[in-house]
Parts: C-alpha cells; sequence; structure tokens
C-alpha cells in the first residue's frame, strides 16, 4: 500500500462544492450552498448569494460576538452542535492576525483556517529509534481508539504556542514544563480537508521531543486510554499498511520518517509525500500528492 493515500484522503477538499464567505471584501471561509442558506436568515450579520458566495457585513456590534449570536441561535434550533466555549482566530495568515474570533466547533462550518500542534515523542535505544504513541479514548467524538502521537490538540486564540504545548503536554502525557520546553519545532505540516461539517485548512505545529529511557507517559484528561512504545520501523509500517492512525497524525509520522531519513529518496513515495505535507491553503482549488 502507498503512503500517498493519507495525504490524498487529507486533501479532498472540492472547491467547486463551496461558496466563498468574504470578510472585508476577501475570501476568508468557504461554505456549502445550503450551510449559506442558514446564515443568509440572519440578515443583519450576513449578505450575498448562497449560488456565488456570502459577506460578512459591517455590524455595530463587535464581530465575534455577531458571529456568536447566530451561532448559538443555529444550535438552538438544533442545525449545528452547542458551541465548545474554545475560541480559535479568524484569519488569512498567521494565526496572530486575528479578524475575529469563531467558537472551535464552527471552524470547519465556515471554512476557517484552523491551527494544532503535535508532537512526537521519541528515544534512541542503541541504533534503534523508538516512537511513543497514544491511542485515543474509546469514548472520543473524533476518531475513538485511532492512533495518536505522545502529544497532540488545537491552538485557541490568546494562548502562545509555547503555553499550548505545556498544558498539552502535561494534559495528555504528564509531560511538565520543564521537560516540555525542551521540545524542538521543526516545522508545520498543512493540508486542506473536506469534512462532513465543511472544509478544514489546517496547519500543524510539528515538535519532537527526544525522551530518555525510564520516561512513561500518565494521561491526565482522559482522552488517551493507552501509550504503545513502538520502534519506529514498526511505525512505519503501520501507516503503509493500515488506517489506524488518525488521518492527520498520519501526516505527521510521515514528515518524522522523511526528517529522520527512514522514508528517503529510494522509496517510491518519496517525492510526492515531501511535496504532499505542504499543502496550500490559501484557496479553492483541488491538492492531491499524486499529481
Amino acid at each position: 500500500m502507498s503512503f500517498l493515500r493519507h495525504i490524498d484522503r487529507c486533501n479532498n477538499y472540492r472547491p467547486h462544492e463551496f461558496v466563498p464567505l468574504r470578510v472585508d471584501g476577501e475570501p476568508t471561509g468557504r461554505v456549502r450552498p445550503a450551510f449559506a442558506k442558514e446564515l443568509l436568515h440572519y440578515g443583519e450579520v450576513f449578505g450575498g448569494d448562497a449560488a456565488e458566495g456570502l459577506d460578512l457585513l459591517p455590524v455595530p456590534a463587535d464581530r465575534t460576538d455577531a458571529v456568536a449570536a447566530v451561532v448559538a441561535d443555529l444550535a438552538r434550533r438544533h442545525r449545528v452542535q452547542p458551541p465548545l466555549g474554545e475560541w480559535y482566530p479568524v484569519t488569512r495568515g498567521g494565526r496572530d492576525e486575528a479578524l475575529f474570533l469563531v467558537d472551535r466547533s464552527m471552524a470547519s462550518w465556515f471554512g476557517f483556517r484552523t491551527f494544532g500542534q503535535h508532537l512526537n515523542g521519541y528515544l534512541r535505544r542503541g541504533e534503534e529509534l523508538l516512537m511513543w504513541i497514544g491511542r485515543r479514548a474509546s469514548d472520543r467524538r473524533l476518531f475513538p481508539g485511532r492512533l495518536d502521537q505522545l502529544v497532540a490538540g488545537g491552538l485557541p486564540h490568546g494562548v502562545s504556542l509555547e503555553e499550548n504545548l505545556a498544558k498539552e503536554c502535561y494534559e495528555e502525557a504528564g509531560i511538565g514544563p520543564e521537560l516540555a520546553a525542551q521540545a524542538a519545532y521543526t516545522g508545520s505540516v498543512t493540508y486542506f480537508a473536506q469534512t462532513e461539517k465543511g472544509a478544514k485548512p489546517d496547519e500543524l505545529f510539528c515538535y519532537d521531543l527526544e525522551l530518555d529511557e525510564d520516561f512513561e507517559p500518565r494521561c491526565t484528561d482522559g482522552e488517551v486510554e493507552a501509550f504503545h512504545l513502538m520502534p519506529v520501523t514498526e511505525v512505519m509500517e503501520i501507516v503503509r499498511t493500515s488506517d489506524a492512525f488518525k488521518p492527520n497524525c498520519s501526516l505527521v509520522v510521515l514528515d518524522f520518517l522523511l526528517r529522520h531519513g527512514l522514508l528517503g529518496p529510494d522509496d517510491p513515495d518519496f517525492d510526492g509525500v515531501r511535496r504532499g505535507l505542504r499543502a496550500p491553503l490559501d484557496e479553492c482549488r483541488g491538492f492531491s500528492a499524486t499529481r
């Protein structure tokens, strides 16, 4: 089996199924026409045409508050899930360039760019590399029981990369702040997915943390039901031959394999993987690692 199916699965966005959502006249999100029709019921906040594209209108109130009021009413009418109370920045660029904020639960409904952090915990045993892998709890709403990085989580507004990584490290693996601070940022993985909610252009900030032999992860928030220490060659084979990992976590594993020389130019998937881990997020065109 090919590694490239993971990249194609995470880049399944089909632009023709969406219309743009403009903020200040600039395309910022993208929504399905059926959801656009719902939003046009809130004519004081959204304008435009469900078939051609929507505009977030100038509002007398704060944009964050105006959109939150729409979301609350949609949730009250059971059109969307209740808000989670975690705020994500709405941006056309970096996460520090927020135009306004939106509840995390709605980011994909509106097709806004999102951000996350994933940390590879690994150790060396002689010449062998081993990686700590988490198994998501069976009661998780998304991808229950799938394999995951040692630490992974969304990146909300108003908290620094360092603060959020330290929080996620402690909650998901019992890693204290001093050890978390040793994690090395290794670059970003980007992908443009399509889900049942809508579009998901996503950027993952990736980190490596080399651990001692005596390290033992401990989940403190219930999101992980078990941890497994595996040879990286075994992890590589799992990714190659199965869908056991949460989809975007497969991409982070592939990035690790490239950087550590375990997936090299002699592999037939090398060029496609190298190209496919940096999908364009700037707009409406499909992407495939195989073309």
